[in-house]
């Protein structure tokens, strides 16, 4: 029996692609980007898939956007994508696709199959986080491109311009990639303490070293566990935004999402406003550090 085909059309001029705060009044030269924190799912989208919003939901970086909320009257640039990862993941390339995922991939077309697609996690999931398959079927390679042409480049476009302005302003501009990674992750790499947080520089590629350090530093001081570059370096966007040349730094800054929330309830724990509240104290002193850099 032929497997089932995923075809399905998405409107969406119904859904509010992203959020973003400071554009027309940025204080310092520092965009902060949330890509993984989004919950909104294309009806259309869950015709199609065999689990449930809160297996979907196992793939986000849970409540990130709100945990850097704060930072929105400090006059600091955000950018935050409401489109849930589980549909499109904005922090990868958008030829990382797994043609295998396709009833319909066209052969003449480039694709990236590294690790994370093989893992089924690349630009378009093929699993949840936990190792559920998400679609019930084939996909189409031409809803894909819908869904890079009104979620991913809506996205990235907007990111860009808050960049460019970031740059006219001040001559320089700092982007801070925010995430979460579950505590299991945390739990296991051969470190000797639990992670409480990860700061990816590309391995001092992508960010001056007493930049990262300062976040490093700041955190620790606050008697938070911080690890460089294990387990995340850094991907898509600490990656593609990098421009060390034309004066723009990135990294990436990741929190165990153990710390702040009930991960398998999908619920903020008792510690919520503390962890945000570190947080946003040692970002507003980082967005201070970078006018005198």
């Amino acid at each position: 029996m032929p497997e089932m085909r995923c075809d399905f059309k998405v409107d969406y001029s119904k859904i509010n692609i992203f959020d973003e705060s400071n554009l027309n009044d940025i204080k310092y030269p520092l965009i902060v980007s949330v890509p993984h924190a989004g919950t909104v799912f294309p009806y259309e989208f869950m015709t199609f898939t065999s689990r449930s919003i809160e297996e979907l939901r196992s793939n986000e970086d849970l409540f990130v956007d709100a945990l850097i909320e704060p930072l929105k009257n400090e006059g600091i640039g955000i950018i935050s994508m409401n489109v849930a990862r589980a549909f499109i993941d904005i922090n990868r390339d958008k030829i990382e696709l797994d043609a295998n995922m396709f009833y319909n991939y066209p052969k003449d077309k480039l694709i990236i199959e590294n690790h994370r697609c093989r893992f089924g996690l690349g630009l378009i999931h093929r699993i949840d986080a936990n190792n559920n398959p998400i679609y019930k079927g084939l996909l189409s390679y031409n809803e894909v491109q819908e869904r890079i042409k009104n979620v991913y480049d809506v996205y990235h476009k907007r990111l860009n311009q808050m960049i460019a302005k970031c740059v006219k302003k001040f001559g320089i501009c700092f982007v801070i990639d925010c995430h979460s990674m579950p505590s299991k992750i945390c739990n296991i790499i051969p470190l000797s303490d639990e992670i409480d947080f990860c700061i990816g520089n590309l391995f001092s590629q992508s960010c001056p070293e007493n930049m990262s350090n300062f976040i490093e530093n700041s955190l620790k001081q606050k008697g938070y566990n911080v690890s460089l570059n294990v387990p995340y370096s850094g991907a898509f966007i600490t990656f593609n935004y990098c421009q060390p040349r034309k004066k723009v730094y990135t990294l990436q800054l990741e929190v165990n999402r153990g710390l702040y929330a009930q991960e398998n309830l999908l619920k903020k724990n008792s510690d919520f406003q503390r962890i945000s509240s570190d947080m946003c104290e040692v970002i507003g002193a980082f967005a201070k550090k970078v006018l005198d850099f």
